[in-house]
């Protein structure tokens, strides 16, 4: 038996595997439904001490109350503006991939407002309410591929309900009594959440909150046919934008820096096929 010609075979065997490997990935890429991509883990636990519905209810209040706001000052644009088509063609592409990643979400009265504002900001409330400032739009000028970005990562706080998680733990899980109210259906925590609506606005997540809200961002967008490698540029922008003490307000609470760019440059590589996927 020629040594060489097994030698061959065996390499070839191996080699043959792996193509098959690298076919059932495509394939599993090109038909039916892709499981999550970027590796986020389960949402906290302690979002459950805060009731969603009368979070999102004081959310719909303080988002009301907000465009109320923009309106008198004429700063609220009109359905017919160039920039809030755009804002929701792009919402409507992530809003279609948002139920794998919380279920609530299909009964989520999803709303994309934007605001004349040189403010570098935008945000999304729990239950979809969605803001964007036109200083975020024409200061960084940004590709529809990085607003996909920005959006998404702003759906994901929802979708993982940050908000609902940060509440608990500020309001909840340090009151004994608090926490025994909530265990036994008394509904402190609920009251709570309502009595924060009117901070919902300015409520800072944690460096893991932001982390998870970037990944899940980075694939809700690529789910949409929007570029994942303009996760990395969007924020090197805003670490451009970001110098000075007169920096983006979004940066208050977003902020930027290699470590998160090699975050997200990592991870790009993970949700390309859903990208091209969605291209196809």
């Amino acid at each position: 038996m020629c040594f060489l010609c097994d030698t061959r075979h065996a390499a070839w065997s191996g080699r043959r595997g792996f193509l098959l490997a690298a076919a059932g990935s495509v394939a599993a890429v090109a038909s039916g439904p892709l499981h999550a991509q970027v590796d986020v883990g389960n949402s906290s636990t302690l979002r459950n001490l805060v009731p969603a519905q009368e979070l999102e209810a004081a959310a719909v209040q303080q988002y009301a109350a907000l465009l109320a706001e923009a309106k008198s000052q004429g700063a609220l644009a009109p359905p017919g503006n160039a920039q809030l088509q755009r804002l929701n063609t792009i919402a409507r592409r992530l809003i279609s991939q948002t139920a794998q990643w919380n279920e609530r979400a299909k009964q989520w009265r999803w709303e994309v407002n934007l605001i004349g504002s040189k403010q570098i900001n935008a945000f999304c409330m729990p239950g979809g309410k969605i803001a964007f400032y036109t200083g975020i739009l024409e200061q960084l000028r940004l590709t529809d591929d990085e607003v996909a970005m920005i959006m998404g990562h702003e759906m994901a706080h929802a979708l993982r309900e940050h908000a609902r998680a940060r509440i608990a733990k500020s309001q909840g899980t340090g009151t004994l009594l608090s926490l025994g109210a909530q265990l036994l259906g008394l509904g402190e925590l609920g009251n709570v959440a309502a009595n924060v609506g009117t901070g919902l606005l300015t409520l800072r997540f944690s460096r893991d909150d932001e982390t998870d809200a970037d990944l899940v961002g980075l694939e809700l967008a690529a789910r949409g046919g929007y570029n994942p490698q303009a996760a990395v540029s969007l924020w090197q922008k805003m670490a451009q934008a970001g110098g000075g003490a007169g920096g983006p307000s979004f940066l208050s609470t977003h902020p930027s820096g290699p470590q998160r760019i090699q975050e997200l440059q990592s991870n790009v590589p993970k949700v390309q096929g859903l990208y091209q996927r969605a291209r196809s």
